[in-house]
């Protein structure tokens, strides 16, 4: 959005995480002037991009929202990554954005993407059974289009998304109409970004893994967490509470205290990031736990059903996936060798189920945190043996 809008955009309390700098360096690659530093990340728009090859890294996020901004531009542009991405589909994104205006070829169904614009807005239908993230794509770019645009919305997961980038529109002047059930959005045209400050709230999905911690082995008091949020993650807090644990919350800080827990059932369609901090807490639970949404975990950066069956397992733990169920035998894991399969979610949720567990555990490609949470392991560590809040 700072890079749409007239001006400077000052982004405030930034993580420079691998898939953050991959977005920034995007951003410059399509005319902005990026600065950083540690308490906010500066974007002074531009109009001209300065490079052809748009490097996503291998962030799925910033692949498919800039395949939708990339198009805006009448220059030949390239979309690659790296990693994992290049085995992610994107086919889902070419009749979209050949009837709004654009020319599009991806690689059979995957990376490279080789687009040139502009968009021109239009009518069209969006298949979001895969991800919602180039919904929000186009809803960030087709304000600024020439036409007036329709988005007939199939298939829709993750909701709480789409709201949140809904949010974040409305912020920056933006007005977009859609009906109750998110599947149809009408979109004005020619409208303007207003640049300005921006206040990015304490992530839940980093926060989820920490409050599991607490839940199953001591207690964490974590800071900065908008009871509010649109995040989807937010519903750990559901979770947490079925299974038992102690939970507090004041203000924009959350408690989370170990109890006596018990297997749960909970839906994750709307919030699959949630799976690996879940998996944690039902491993720690008595009794079997159902998960519903697995069918969402495919597509990320491995599959992540079979991987956390997989490398729980390794651990002693039974695992079973069925469709879009998974189900997770309590019971303290024994402690061994696993593997993130070069998953941040995979290796931070192997990390917090050990806490509980009777020898630890020993995790190789641990580096792989670097893409959402660099800090992981250092935060992780100071909790030892403190009472403080974090």
């Amino acid at each position: 959005m700072a890079l749409l809008a007239e001006g400077t955009t000052e982004i405030l309390n930034p993580t420079y995480c691998d898939d953050a700098e991959a977005a920034l360096a995007v951003a410059e690659a399509l005319g902005s002037t990026v600065s950083r530093s540690e308490a906010l990340t500066r974007i002074a728009a531009g109009k001209n991009p300065a490079a052809a090859l748009l490097n996503c890294g291998e962030s799925g996020l910033c692949l498919r929202m800039f395949a939708a901004i990339a198009g805006l531009y009448p220059a030949p542009m390239t979309l690659t990554g790296i990693g994992s991405l290049l085995k992610r589909p994107v086919s889902f994104i070419e009749k979209p954005l050949v009837a709004l205006g654009a020319e599009v070829r991806t690689s059979g169904g995957y990376l490279p993407v080789h687009l040139r614009g502009p968009l021109r807005g239009g009518v069209t239908e969006v298949d979001c059974s895969i991800s919602s993230q180039f919904l929000s794509g186009l809803l960030i770019a087709l304000p600024t289009c020439e036409l007036d645009s329709a988005l007939l919305v199939k298939d829709l997961k993750s909701r709480p998304y789409v709201a949140l980038t809904l949010e974040m529109l409305a912020k920056s002047g933006i007005q977009i109409g859609r009906d109750a059930s998110f599947e149809q959005f009408s979109i004005p045209g020619r409208q303007s970004y207003a640049a300005g400050r921006i206040n990015i709230e304490g992530d839940w999905s980093g926060a989820s893994l920490f409050l599991v911690a607490g839940a199953i082995a001591g207690r964490v008091e974590v800071h900065n967490l908008n009871p509010q949020s649109t995040q989807a993650d937010l519903a750990i807090l559901d979770a947490l509470v079925m299974a038992g644990a102690r939970v507090r919350m004041q203000d924009e800080s959350v408690t989370v205290e170990h109890d006596r827990l018990r297997a749960f059932e909970f839906d994750a369609s709307d919030c699959p990031d949630l799976f690996p901090p879940l998996v944690a807490l039902a491993v720690n639970c008595e009794g079997t736990t159902k998960i519903y949404g697995a069918g969402r975990l495919e597509f990320k950066e491995s599959n992540r059903a079979a991987t956390l069956a997989e490398e729980f397992g390794r651990l002693g733990i039974k695992i079973a996936v069925d469709q879009d169920r998974m189900t997770i035998e309590g019971g303290r894991s024994l402690g061994g060798q696993v593997f993130s399969h070069n998953d941040h979610r995979i290796a931070m949720a192997l990390a917090v189920a050990a806490l509980a567990g009777k020898q630890g555990l020993e995790l190789e490609d641990e580096i792989c945190v670097r893409k959402s949470f660099p800090s992981f392991f250092t935060d992780l560590d100071s909790l030892a043996g403190k009472t403080e809040p974090v």
